[in-house]
C-alpha cells in the first residue's frame, strides 16, 4: 500500500528533553491505524508533529508524496489533513451548525461548503436535530461526534484522533469507536487514531504502533500487536506467558 502519509526517522525536543527518537511510521491511504502507548510515551508528540504545532529537529514528514515537515498547520489542512483534538474541544458558545461551518475556515467555495454541512447532517442525524443548540449544552458523545463532522468539513484525505474516548462511558466508547469505523469504510478517509486503550483501538485498525519514552517499540498488524505476549502484558492486563 503507497503511504499517504509516512514520518521518517522524526526527532524532536522540548528544551533538552528528547520527546521524540527516530520515530517512522506510515498510513495509508483509507486506512485506520493506531498508535499506542501510555502517559508520556509520545503520542500528542507525534500527533502535534503531524499537525505542524512542533518544531521538528530532524527527520521528514511526507504527505501525499510532498515534503510538509516545515509547512504551516494551515496549509497541512489545506493538503488534506484534519484533526479532532484530546478532550473534543468544540466551541461550546456556538452552535452546532456554526461550529461545522467553523471545520470549513480554509475554504472558499460556499456552495460546497452548504452542501457538506447538509452533508454532516445526514451522517450525523443527532446534529441535524441540535443544528441551532449551543454545542456545550450536548452530550459527551454528542460533542464527540460535532468533532468529526467538524473534521470533515475541511474535506480532509487524513483525519488525526487523540484519545476520542477520553472521558466517555463504556456504551458511548464502542459508539464513537463504531463511528469512526463506518466513516472510514463510507467516505474513504484514512484514520490515525491515538489512543491509551489498546485492545478497543485495536479493533478497528488494520495496523499499528506502540510508543514507549519518544521510540517505536513495537509495530504490526492489528491481530499481531493483539497477540504480541508485552502488549497483552503491558496494555491489555493479561500475562504475556
Amino acid at each position: 500500500m503507497t503511504a499517504l502519509l509516512s514520518l521518517d526517522a522524526l526527532n524532536v525536543y522540548y528544551g533538552p528533553f528528547h520527546a521524540l527518537r527516530g520515530v517512522s511510521i506510515e498510513v495509508g491511504e483509507g486506512e485506520i491505524v493506531s498508535l499506542l502507548g501510555g502517559n508520556a510515551s509520545g503520542k500528542s508528540t507525534t500527533m502535534k508533529s503531524i499537525l505542524g504545532l512542533n518544531r521538528v529537529k530532524d527527520g521528514r514528514i511526507a504527505f501525499a508524496g510532498a515534503d510538509i515537515t516545515h509547512r504551516s498547520t494551515a496549509k497541512r489542512v489545506r493538503a488534506g489533513i484534519a484533526s479532532v483534538p484530546e478532550a473534543r474541544r468544540v466551541f461550546p458558545q456556538m452552535t452546532v451548525d456554526e461550529n461545522l461551518y467553523a471545520g470549513a475556515y480554509t475554504r472558499r467555495d460556499r456552495a460546497g461548503i452548504a452542501e457538506d454541512v447538509e452533508r454532516m447532517r445526514e451522517h450525523f442525524p443527532r446534529l441535524a436535530e441540535r443544528r441551532r443548540q449551543e454545542a456545550g449544552t450536548l452530550s459527551g458523545g454528542e460533542q464527540q461526534m460535532l468533532a468529526f463532522a467538524r473534521a470533515l468539513m475541511s474535506r480532509p484525505r487524513l483525519i488525526c484522533m487523540d484519545e476520542p474516548t477520553m472521558g466517555l462511558s463504556p456504551k458511548l466508547v464502542d459508539q464513537v469507536l463504531d463511528e469512526i469505523a463506518r466513516l472510514n469504510r463510507e467516505l474513504g478517509v484514512a484514520v490515525l487514531l491515538v489512543e491509551q486503550q489498546a485492545e478497543l483501538a485495536l479493533s478497528i485498525a488494520s495496523r499499528g504502533y506502540v510508543l514507549a519514552t519518544g521510540e517505536i517499540v513495537a509495530e504490526g498488524s492489528a491481530q499481531e500487536l493483539l497477540h504480541d505476549p508485552r502488549i497483552q502484558e503491558a496494555y491489555l492486563g493479561r500475562s504475556g506467558s
